[in-house]
């Protein structure tokens, strides 16, 4: 027998607690001018207790073939990838008319 889910009560395989978090969120994405003229992509608003920051985060970085960071809440990215971004992030599941682009 496979584990419950404590969220949604169902088992682990059918859980649809991280979709349905995906669809709720609040995203923002702005660039940011650092020292020597660097700019960062930053995305924030994604809630670390419904759904995993760092794999996102890893994610996006693959796919934009970029460094980046994971803290304090939101995921800083090296480049300008703001216009990238919000398409990464509407194919891992996250609502388009919650991603707010700065």
């Amino acid at each position: 027998m496979s584990a419950i889910c404590s969220t949604c009560g169902l088992p682990t395989e059918l859980c649809v607690c991280e979709t349905i978090a995906k669809e709720s969120q609040r995203i923002r994405v702005y660039k940011e001018k650092r020292k020597f003229g660097k700019i960062h992509t930053i995305v924030e608003g994604i809630d670390e207790k419904e759904i995993d920051l760092k794999g996102v985060g890893k994610k996006l970085k693959s796919l934009l073939a970029c460094g980046g960071t994971v803290k304090n809440g939101r995921i800083e990215l090296q480049g300008n990838h703001s216009d990238h971004v919000r398409d990464f992030l509407v194919k891992m599941g996250f609502a388009a008319e919650t991603i707010d682009m700065a």
